[in-house]
């Protein structure tokens, strides 16, 4: 690639797992919480698994945000960069962490206490909003021609490191200390440490370039003056056929990371300690598996191996829930290894997949709202969802067909998704009739 060389790739890339990862830390240990403390914290005036719906509807409300954090960032990133977007999406996130590791709870502050998580909440979705968007291209404008898929799928990492991070260090907290020390504050300490982790973040954020491919837009004064819109009036079935395709794999992923972890405990199948340590081996199993699925997307295609995970997960949802349910934490950890590698075949390639998509001027803003609908339609509102169906049916077997019902959607989305083009990312940018929707797949 004009002006990347395979070493400042590799390096960029890094840089975006590391940063990409404490995002998703601050942003996945809230829901840890809201599956442990905070029903009983913030929310003690209410029945158990009302009190436990409403901790959930506060996780959601990070989703609510994403998209708006999205646009706000997305429409400065196509027009002043990437790289600024990265480190103001990263200090939103750590000072709502840190915050929220310091609130006080309902007994000490009584409604406020719920009010201002709610607030801190909002806040983190809006920093993890702009993030995904400005690190997947900073992977994907640097990367070789050929090696989008790979370089691309370093971003994608962050989610599952991040993940494992937070569930390894309540897992830590959590057997060594006693059940009342962590709720009154073992709970706090991975928040607390999330403002070491944002001077990491930001220390290597700084020292990257930023994307040769926007640069070139630079020079060009290609830049569209309001993104978002022209984003969303150019490309409207784009976006919402990208949106369908990552249903599946968002609600599966928040399904399994923070519903299951409620579902389980509060069931007595694993005690919470057990749980979360599984949860911390298949994250870590997610890394491999995202960066060889983003690697061999660039030998097979993307579209391909979006269309073959959603079928395989859609029919495996049943057997996935039945191996949960048997209380056996052998089958969990077989039934959760089938499972990703469904959904590590659609998340491994898409930076590669949803920057082919968009041209350098409107890219931003076309990979960060349709990717931030998903997160809203497929990933906040999955543990609601999977609470309701469970306490109205009882059974497991309606958090499968959820789920499957979904993977059908994504599947679907890909199969019409035909009209890909694939821009050259190495190549001048096209004039702005381009922006058009395509006519002929590439």
């Amino acid at each position: 690639m004009a002006g990347s060389t395979t070493t400042q790739s590799g390096r960029v890339a890094l840089a975006s797992l590391i940063g990409t990862t404490i995002e998703w830390y601050d942003f996945f240990i809230y829901g840890t919480a809201a599956s442990l403390v905070f029903n009983e914290l913030f929310f003690p005036a209410f029945d158990p698994l009302v009190g436990a719906l409403a901790a959930f509807a506060s996780f959601a409300i990070g989703f609510l945000a994403r998209p708006l954090g999205g646009v706000v960032f997305s429409h400065f990133g196509d027009r002043l960069g990437r790289k600024p977007m990265l480190i103001w999406s990263l200090m939103l996130m750590g000072v709502a962490t840190l915050l929220i590791g310091t609130l006080p709870a309902y007994d000490s502050i009584g409604v406020w206490a719920p009010v201002l998580l709610v607030l801190l909440r909002f806040a983190q979705g809006l920093g993890v909003g702009g993030e995904w968007g400005g690190a997947a291209l900073m992977a994907v404008e640097h990367a070789p021609d050929r090696r989008r898929g790979f370089y691309g799928a370093w971003p994608q990492v962050g989610v599952p490191a991040g993940l494992l991070l937070g569930n390894t260090t309540f897992s830590l907290v959590s057997a060594n200390v006693t059940d009342e020390q962590f709720m009154t504050w073992g709970w706090r300490i991975p928040f607390l440490m999330s403002a070491a982790l944002i001077v990491l973040g930001l220390f290597i954020r700084l020292k990257i370039s930023e994307s040769p491919v926007f640069e070139r837009v630079m020079r060009t004064k290609e830049k569209s003056r309001v993104p978002v819109l022209e984003a969303l009036r150019s490309h409207p079935r784009t976006i919402v056929l990208a949106t369908g395709t990552f249903l599946g794999t968002h609600a599966t992923f928040y399904i399994t990371s923070t519903w299951l972890v409620f579902y389980t405990t509060e069931e007595g199948l694993f005690e919470r300690t057990t749980v979360l340590n599984a949860n911390s081996l298949l994250s870590f199993v997610d890394i491999p598996f995202m960066l060889a699925f983003g690697l061999l997307s660039d030998y097979l295609g993307r579209r391909r191996m979006m269309i073959s995970g959603m079928a395989v997960m859609a029919l495996f949802a049943l057997p996935y829930m039945l191996l949960v349910d048997s209380g056996s934490i052998v089958l969990y950890l077989l039934g959760g290894m089938v499972l990703q590698l469904c959904r590590t075949s659609v998340y491994g390639p898409q930076s590669a997949y949803y920057s082919e998509l968009f041209s350098t001027r409107l890219r931003y803003s076309g990979i960060s709202i349709s990717y931030q609908l998903a997160s809203i339609l497929g990933g906040g509102i999955a543990p609601m969802i999977c609470t309701g169906l469970y306490t109205a049916t009882g059974s497991p077997v309606a958090i499968a067909g959820y789920m499957a019902v979904l993977a059908v959607i994504s599947c679907g989305s890909a199969y019409l998704l035909t009209e890909t083009y694939k821009r050259d990312l190495a190549e001048p940018s096209p004039p702005r009739e381009a922006d058009s929707e395509p006519t002929a797949s590439g």
